[in-house]
C-alpha cells in the first residue's frame, strides 16, 4: 500500500510537471492523480472495513462463548462447592468462588466492543 500512497513531494512533482507541459496536457494530469488518490481512498476504506468486520464478528461470537463458559462455571462450581460447603471450609470456597467470577469477568470485558 505503501506504493500508492499519496504525499506532498508527489503533489509538488504534479505541479511542477503541469508548469512544464502547460496547459494542453493538463486534464490528463490531474485526471491521472485524482485516480491515484481515488485508489488510496478506496485502499483506506476496504481496510478499514475489514477491520471494523473483523471486530464485529469477534463481538458476535463472544456471546455463545460467554454462554458456555457460564454454563461450564455453574457446572464446575456446584460440585465443589456442594464438597467444600459440607467440609465446612468457607476459605477454599471463596477462593474457587473468586477464581471463577475472575474469570468470567475477564472473558465478558475481552468480548466487549473497543
Amino acid at each position: 500500500m505503501e506504493g500508492d500512497e499519496v504525499e506532498r513531494a508527489d503533489v509538488e512533482a504534479l505541479l511542477e510537471t503541469r508548469r512544464e507541459l502547460g496547459p494542453a496536457l493538463e486534464r490528463e494530469l490531474v485526471d491521472g492523480f485524482a485516480e491515484r488518490i481515488e485508489r488510496v481512498v478506496e485502499q483506506r476504506v476496504a481496510a478499514e472495513t475489514e477491520r471494523r468486520r473483523s471486530a464485529d464478528r469477534s463481538v458476535a461470537a463472544a456471546g455463545p462463548r460467554q454462554l458456555a463458559l457460564g454454563i461450564v462455571s455453574l457446572v464446575a462450581f456446584i460440585p465443589l462447592g456442594i464438597t467444600l460447603g459440607v467440609t465446612g471450609n468457607l476459605g477454599p470456597l471463596l477462593v474457587v468462588l473468586a477464581a471463577i467470577v475472575a474469570i468470567n469477568v475477564a472473558h465478558a470485558l475481552q468480548g466487549r466492543r473497543p
